[in-house]
């Protein structure tokens, strides 16, 4: 088959589009995405030889001129060689299938520049106690690493010498009755030389699929949304390209007391109506443990203090945000008659309008 229209192209398409349509079809016809399927394995060893001849330019030319170059069948070097009539055994003729059958043979690393791997990403999961001071995790990664069976080169190693099918003539010359036909030889592009074929494990890809475990450190300090790397833990580069790596985005869940702008943390305090207008110390939590806010007379409901390097580490340079604390005033559920005749006096006393600013 014309080797054009097995990527689907003109002829003289341009090296981008050969790469392109190769991709577009490697990913439909790929062993790995389809499994057990003799068919599509087939084909795409007809894709990958069409892909490498039509990309290295000496055999592309030879393959135009219709000398050799290319597994399927060059354009116009099989032909009718004319009769031979001293050939009348059954040892020297040839079915139909002879003549005209293949042998798909391909080469797993196109003459071009490595790749490097594509980078993977995942999701992790921790508490915000965990966000704080770090973690460790151990995360289940599927990725294509380098065939050990060909070592990276989707190909199995072969002696070098002449071509066993065409005694190193580059061609194959088959006989049906009188009739002598000649093609190329498929086994190694006319060049008479024997050739390797594709590795079996990977298929020619060279790289093959694997499930491991890989420990993923989580730095103090990290924010929900934040991502960490792992140097080299995507998947292998093509043609020894280097690895990819791994992106592990982190989701942190939310405290029910403590909310985290930035690296500072806001926390609520509430105060009873006494301590808020006589002043008290209250005892509060924080990350690094226990701390004293000191409230001073008069506090209103709202107002905000802030302790110094109380906050969250930051996972760039360690160092640590605010606390950030905001008072809430409380009343108290139920008041006794005493409690309400206190309030009373109280605002018989203080009689000052609060709502003042509201009424002009």
């Amino acid at each position: 088959m014309d080797l054009y229209v097995i990527l689907g192209l003109p002829s003289g398409a341009s090296e981008p589009d050969i790469k392109r349509a190769y991709r577009r079809l490697a990913r439909r016809f790929h062993p790995d995405i389809n499994p057990g399927d003799r068919t599509a394995e087939a084909r795409f060893r007809q894709i990958l030889d069409a892909y490498e001849t039509l990309m290295d330019p000496e055999r592309r030319s030879r393959y135009d001129t219709g000398s050799g170059g290319g597994t399927a069948e060059p354009r116009t070097v099989s032909g009718f060689e004319g009769f031979d009539f001293s050939s009348r055994g059954a040892d020297h003729s040839a079915t139909f299938g002879d003549l005209f059958a293949e042998v798909l043979t391909a080469r797993a690393t196109p003459r071009e520049g490595s790749e490097r791997g594509a980078d993977l990403h995942l999701d992790g999961q921790l508490s915000f106690e965990e966000a704080l001071v770090g973690a460790q995790r151990a995360l289940t990664v599927t990725r294509r690493e380098v065939c050990q069976a060909c070592a990276g080169t989707g190909q199995t190693r072969v002696v070098t010498g002449a071509c066993d099918l065409c005694q190193a003539t580059g061609a194959v010359r088959t006989v049906r009755g009188h009739m002598v036909f000649s093609r190329s030889c498929q086994a190694c592009a006319g060049t008479g030389q024997r050739r390797p074929r594709p590795c079996e494990r990977c298929a020619g890809a060279g790289q093959e699929t694997r499930t491991e475990s890989v420990q993923v450190r989580i730095p103090p300090g990290i924010a929900d949304g934040e991502r960490v790397r792992v140097a080299s833990k995507g998947n292998a580069g093509l043609r020894g390209g280097p690895a990819g790596d791994l992106f592990i985005t982190v989701h942190v869940h939310p405290h029910p007391l403590f909310q985290r702008e930035g690296d500072d943390l806001h926390l609520v305090v509430p105060i009873a109506i006494h301590e808020a207008a006589l002043g008290a110390r209250v005892d509060v939590s924080t990350p690094t443990g226990g701390a004293r806010l000191r409230v001073p007379p008069g506090t209103q409901s709202g107002q905000r203090f802030r302790l110094r390097d109380r906050g969250a580490p930051s996972a760039r340079d360690g160092r640590r945000g605010d606390l950030v604390l905001e008072v809430r005033l409380m009343l108290p559920k139920l008041l006794d008659e005493r409690s309400k005749e206190l309030l009373r006096e109280f605002g018989r006393i203080n009689g000052e309008n609060v709502r003042e600013p509201l009424q002009g």
